[in-house]
């Protein structure tokens, strides 16, 4: 069975018990725990629930919060590639039980020299990845030096380490120009984890956290789950939706919710449920 969880920064504004408490009540499976310093696209705090700078002080609780309300984390969003938080990132979900660290590349779009040096960064980090037990995957991002499929697909060409993956959301795949679903099919060997959100239009940004939601923008989700059972992937699909915590926790709420209630439903009929 797949299991679906939300990135608790779908509750950014709120504390992390708070978050993971309406999480759990939504009905999620497990949830991704947001480290994402500063302000998202929409000027709001993006949600940082961990810490990194003084996790040590922070896991004991967390570890306890996870067993009290039965409530895996799956994975935790870094953010920005950045050496110093990613292996403090390590060492975190190391401590805590964490098995994915999900980041974005570095660089811009069609500048081979940034691709380049996002690569090489990537590729020594996953070695400290795989001495600390955990996989770091990183996703196509807009605007950056992976972006799309095939700067993808030549990451996994290059980094050929077990303790390397792809995290991948269709969210951006959609605003490089893809169709999500026939692209997953090209990375799926190397995907471990999966961002999942909707998206309205083209682009460049991915709407406002409502119509992020499942089912509300253009992207075939129930395409895209289909490929997902069919292929028999059995990792982490967590929803994504930044933005919200500029609104009140009872919408924050409502809105996890309805995606996990459209992702249930798409991958019950799918037989992935």
């Amino acid at each position: 069975m797949i299991k679906i969880g939300a990135n608790t920064v779908v509750l950014g504004g709120e504390d992390i018990r708070t978050a993971m408490t309406h999480l759990k009540w939504a009905g999620y499976d497990a949830v991704e725990i947001s480290a994402l310093q500063g302000q998202g696209a929409f000027g709001d705090p993006l949600g940082e629930h961990l810490h990194l700078d003084h996790w040590r002080e922070e896991a004991c609780d967390i570890k306890a919060l996870v067993e009290e309300l039965e409530l895996p984390i799956t994975a935790m969003e870094v953010g920005p590639l950045d050496e110093d938080r990613v292996l403090r990132a390590f060492e975190a979900a190391a401590e805590i039980g964490i098995p994915i660290i999900n980041i974005g590349p570095s660089g811009k779009s069609d500048l081979p020299d940034d691709f380049t040096e996002c690569v090489d960064r990537m590729a020594k980090l996953t070695e400290t990845a795989e001495q600390a037990g955990v996989t770091l995957c990183v996703k196509a991002h807009v605007g950056a030096s992976i972006h799309d499929t095939p700067t993808t697909l030549e990451v996994m060409d290059r980094i050929g380490s077990p303790a390397f993956g792809i995290d991948m959301d269709p969210s951006h795949i959609h605003r490089a120009g893809e169709v999500p679903k026939d692209a997953l099919r090209q990375v799926l060997s190397r995907v471990r984890h999966v961002h999942i959100r909707d998206c309205p239009g083209p682009g460049p940004a991915p709407g406002a956290p409502e119509f992020q939601s499942c089912g509300r923008g253009d992207v075939d989700l129930l395409g895209y789950c289909k490929v997902l059972v069919e292929n028999g992937y059995d990792g982490p699909v967590n929803v994504e939706i930044i933005g919200a915590s500029r609104y009140d926790l009872s919408r924050c709420a409502v809105i996890a919710a309805e995606n996990y209630g459209y992702l249930n439903a798409c991958l019950k009929l799918c037989g992935g449920r």
